[in-house]
């Protein structure tokens, strides 16, 4: 092989290993970027997971403080819903003697307005310094104040409160504030004063009855023997005296049987009966009287059925249609009487007035008109309202003057029958 065949096989040799080299970095390349591709792809991915994580929970997070809010607000609603049904009144004083929380029970007995209860208790207070004077010895002592009784007076408001008092502490012991609960003591001390009534007007029964009874025999024996004299065999100067004598025990008998009736023992006989009939019954037994005075008696309102006497509590409601036509004829006025029923669904109870366009009823007389033997009338025996009212409450019913102006009105109340 001559010169020139080895120089083309150096040449060659050359050109394949730079071939090869060339190749070789070829296939280095991309496999390096066939791995910065695969790199690129796992970074990418594991920021998408994290990103998506985040977003979870994130998500996780506001659905749960979404959560915790609506709980927060359902027990909000439920504790001023609570607070609003309590029938006992409520009252919460803060670390600065301001109210903050006064119930509609409470505003409702206190007599206070919805819009006016904010503010320091002894402002909010004014008009009850029996209540704020508790509060005062509560916050002062840091001492509850348990069970304590206070009256109110004035309109609109309960009569007796039965209070309770207790201081707010912190965790460390110390009192800042002050919770006052409050019950309207009315009907209770209404019950004690009518059980109270019953009693004494059994004991009046028993130891008057005998008495009374004794007597009318008496007054029945002297009225006999006046009878037995003959007005026209007597010189004339004595025959008044014998007519004097006969109206008298006529008119003492009368006041006796009365007394009686209002003092024995009430043996009811119990039904189930319709109030409005009954009423209606005695409105007949007095409407003519009324017509011929120029006057009406009218009927209106709802009644319902009652578990008592008939014949008593007719005789309780011709009692009031008698005593308000008085009214009327001794203020000469046409007599205008209304009785209305109405009925309270919720306390069980029947509630009849009667009303009518007579003198009146002043507050000293409201305060003695059902008393045995009070009278303003000239010729009353004093015993129509005092039987009216043993009636009223031998039915475990309850009876009383109402205000009213242009007029008497008089009401009483009666528990419905069980259906």
């Amino acid at each position: 092989m001559n010169q020139s065949g080895y120089l083309f096989l150096g040449l060659t040799a050359i050109v394949a290993a730079l071939s090869a080299v060339l190749a070789y970095a070829v296939v280095r390349f991309a496999v390096a970027a066939r791995g910065l591709a695969k790199g690129r792809r796992r970074e990418g991915g594991e920021a998408a997971f994290m990103t998506n994580a985040m977003e979870e929970a994130l998500q996780n997070l506001r659905q749960q403080e979404r959560a915790m809010k609506a709980r927060a607000e359902a027990s909000e609603r439920l504790s001023d819903e609570i607070v609003a049904s309590l029938t006992s009144g409520l009252l919460v004083v803060d670390f600065g003697e301001v109210v903050r929380t006064l119930n509609p029970a409470g505003r409702r007995m206190l007599g206070l307005p919805d819009s006016e209860w904010g503010g320091p208790y002894r402002e909010v207070l004014r008009e009850v310094p029996e209540l704020a004077t508790l509060i005062d010895e509560c916050l002062a002592q840091a001492q509850p104040v348990v069970r304590r009784t206070v009256k109110l007076e004035g309109p609109g408001r309960a009569t007796h409160l039965g209070v309770t008092v207790s201081p707010i502490r912190d965790e460390a012991g110390r009192a800042y504030g002050a919770i006052c609960l409050f019950a309207d003591l009315r009907e209770i001390m209404d019950l004690e004063d009518q059980l109270r009534l019953k009693e004494s007007l059994a004991r009046l029964g028993e130891l008057t009855a005998g008495i009374a009874h004794e007597f009318r025999n008496g007054l029945a024996t002297i009225h006999g023997y006046a009878r037995l004299m003959e007005p026209e065999r007597l010189p004339e100067d004595f025959r008044p005296y014998i007519t004097g004598i006969r109206s008298e025990t006529e008119a003492l008998g009368q006041i006796v049987t009365n007394f009686l009736n209002f003092a024995k023992p009430t043996q009811l006989i119990l039904a189930v009966i319709d109030m409005r009939a009954i009423v209606e019954r005695a409105a007949d037994d007095i409407r003519a009287d009324v017509q011929a005075r120029g006057g009406e008696l009218t009927i209106t309102g709802q009644f319902e059925r009652v578990e008592g006497d008939d014949v008593l509590l007719r005789q309780a409601v011709s009692n009031l249609f008698r005593n308000a036509l008085e009214a009327c004829v001794e203020s000469h006025a046409a007599p205008k009487i209304v009785a209305e029923g109405t009925v309270d669904r919720e306390q069980k109870l029947l509630r009849i007035t009667v009303t009518d366009n007579g003198p009146g009823i002043s507050p000293s007389v409201a305060e003695r008109m059902f008393r045995p033997f009070f009278t303003t009338k000239a010729r009353g025996t004093g015993l129509g309202l005092p039987l009216v009212q043993k009636i009223i409450v031998t039915h475990n019913g309850r009876v009383g003057p109402v205000n009213h102006e242009g007029g008497a009105r008089i009401a009483f109340t009666l528990p419905l029958a069980e259906r």
